[in-house]
């Protein structure tokens, strides 16, 4: 390398942001995702026998699903090669999988393939790296924020160990912040910055797990001040970190997991976590229409009868919300979320016409008996249509003792709470006023 180009390459890296030049250097550095990179754990142990194959890492942004790919290569002597899916296609595909034969025919290194954003490439992109995998040409890291079992192809991940990444911890956040502020070559470590506990706190907790918006926080604070030596308050902090976009995919993984906390909630009657997940929807951007939906339909399948005005309620929501729009809305889903979440709970609805309905699917079907037949057209006297059948409002209380199925069953089984106790009670007078067992009131 001439001094020209060592100097393009020294202007190319003071360019770089922060979190991009204090990138781990060995597997050593790296912070987080212990429960598969530390000692004595799958990835490691893959390593430490070079048996490392085709992996798909799996988590949100910033937390080190590049670096680590980088670290892998460097740990197992592969050549790095480095494609997003979102710019390249199956023609740079195809040049640099026949460049990594070409490689590893004559000698060289073997080539560890890094794809970005794995899941944006289509089918047939994914389809043709499944050869070279296969037969180890080259070593796939692919990365995702989204579930790989959804956004990948079967194939490929059924040839994959898949290891899930989490949010960095708030004290993997302050390590990574105090080496950035430690470092003088990398980081910025000839500022002169002192970094209070609140600020660090602060950015390590509101970072939400994401190192590179922390330490892009930490450099716009100190660059953007010309006091030296410099505090870094919590004040500044606050300054420094933009306000965040909540992590929300209308279609992936961030969509379903929130609906199903705020649902299970509700369902669990822990009325702040559903009001927090319904805030979560909100901030995101979430359709009104969808969560309303939503709320319809847990009134009938997680309460029932136990509060029957649960479902009159969540039926005015949705045209409440129809009516009025954001932001007002916000409050009539507020009432009924607190109103749903507190209500007593029965799911006999549920699986009272789920039993039901396997019997029609499962078992013989049923013929109507005649007595229960129409016999409002001309002729059906004649097949016995109607007759026998009793009138329910003639008998003495409104109920006949009178069959309607035709074999015993019994599908309903109200709980001991709220109304549907009530309804219980009643219940049980009214089947044997069916079976004639006892007299009417």
């Amino acid at each position: 390398m001439n001094l020209f180009e060592q100097a393009e390459r020294d202007n190319l890296k003071r360019a770089q942001p922060l979190a991009a030049r204090m990138r781990p250097q060995r597997l050593e550095e790296f912070a987080g995702q212990q429960h598969f990179l530390g000692e004595g754990k799958l990835l490691r142990r893959l390593l430490k026998a070079d048996r490392l194959g085709s992996v798909l890492f799996y988590g949100p942004p910033g937390c080190g699903k590049t670096t680590l790919a980088r670290l892998l290569a460097v740990a197992s002597k592969r050549r790095f090669v480095q494609l997003s899916a979102v710019t390249s296609g199956v023609k740079e595909l195809r040049e640099m999988l026949e460049k990594a034969r070409d490689e590893l025919s004559t000698g060289g290194f073997r080539t560890l393939l890094f794809v970005d954003e794995i899941h944006r490439y289509s089918k047939s992109q994914q389809d043709a790296l499944l050869p070279d995998v296969e037969e180890g040409i080259v070593t796939l890291v692919g990365a995702t924020t989204s579930n790989p079992f959804f956004a990948v192809n079967a194939a490929l991940v059924s040839r994959s160990q898949i290891f899930q990444f989490l949010p960095l911890s708030v004290d993997d956040i302050k390590t990574l912040l105090a080496r950035a502020l430690a470092d003088r070559s990398r980081g910025l470590g000839s500022h002169e910055v002192i970094l209070e506990p609140e600020a660090a706190e602060f950015l390590a907790t509101s970072s939400e797990g994401d190192a590179r918006r922390a330490l892009t926080a930490l450099e716009i604070g100190v660059l953007s001040s010309s006091e030296r030596p410099l505090r870094f308050t919590r004040e500044l902090a606050e300054e420094s970190l933009q306000k965040k976009a909540v992590v929300y995919d209308p279609d992936g993984d961030g969509h379903y997991d929130t609906t199903s906390a705020l649902i299970k909630s509700i369902r669990g009657s822990d009325v702040d976590a559903a009001l927090y997940w319904l805030a979560r929807m909100l901030e995101a951007g979430e359709e009104i229409r969808f969560i309303c939906r939503r709320l319809v339909i847990l009134a009938s399948e997680d309460i029932g009868n136990a509060d029957p005005q649960a479902l009159v309620l969540a039926m005015a929501a949705h045209q409440a919300c129809e009516f009025i729009g954001l932001p007002e809305c916000q409050l009539t889903l507020s009432q009924t979320v607190a109103y749903l979440a507190t209500a007593p709970k029965s799911n006999a609805a549920t699986t009272s016409i789920s039993a039901a309905r396997a019997d029609v699917r499962d078992n013989r079907v049923l013929p109507v008996p005649a007595k229960l037949r129409d016999a409002h057209y001309s002729g059906s006297q004649r097949l016995g249509h109607g007759e026998g059948y009793q009138y329910s409002h003639d008998a003495p209380g409104g109920v006949a003792a009178q069959d309607y199925l035709g074999v015993e069953k019994t599908y309903y089984h109200p709980t001991d709470r709220g109304y549907e106790k009530e309804i219980g009670e009643r219940l049980k007078v009214i089947r044997k006023l069916l079976r004639g067992e006892e007299p009417a009131p």
